[in-house]
């Protein structure tokens, strides 16, 4: 069997890793153990954080839009709820855009959701 170096294979692999590792602190942004453990952890939580970004805007936009809401004398429940019955297809990204840029647009979406919850019919108590 020949006999097998990988100078320069090596030396690739290792720079792209250290490259993924720049401006790590201390050793691990310069030595190649360490930095290996700190990107392979740096890239489980990129991983893990894209599904949680997710979550997170979700969260905010349900926070700017209740505020707003409460601002506009209804609850975010209400809302969303009479927003519904009406047929208004706004996911909540637009809906805390509008909260946030265009009051005025989204007081008018709340008086819209009001009228159509007090023309909707009221549900029946289960007996």
């Amino acid at each position: 069997m020949a006999r097998v170096k990988r100078g320069t294979k090596r030396r690739a692999r290792r720079k792209k890793l250290l490259k993924h590792a720049k401006g790590f602190f201390l050793t691990k942004g310069k030595l190649f153990r360490s930095a290996k453990e700190a990107v392979n952890r740096s890239l489980r939580y990129t991983y893990r954080d894209r599904r949680t970004r997710k979550r997170d805007f979700r969260t905010l936009w349900i926070q700017r839009i209740g505020a707003a809401a409460r601002a506009n004398g209804t609850t975010y429940n209400q809302l969303i709820h009479g927003l519904k019955v009406g047929g208004n297809e706004i996911d909540r990204k637009m809906l805390a855009d509008m909260a946030v840029r265009d009051a005025e647009g989204f007081a008018a979406l709340v008086a819209s959701a009001k009228q159509h919850l007090a023309s909707a019919p009221k549900p029946q108590p289960a007996a």
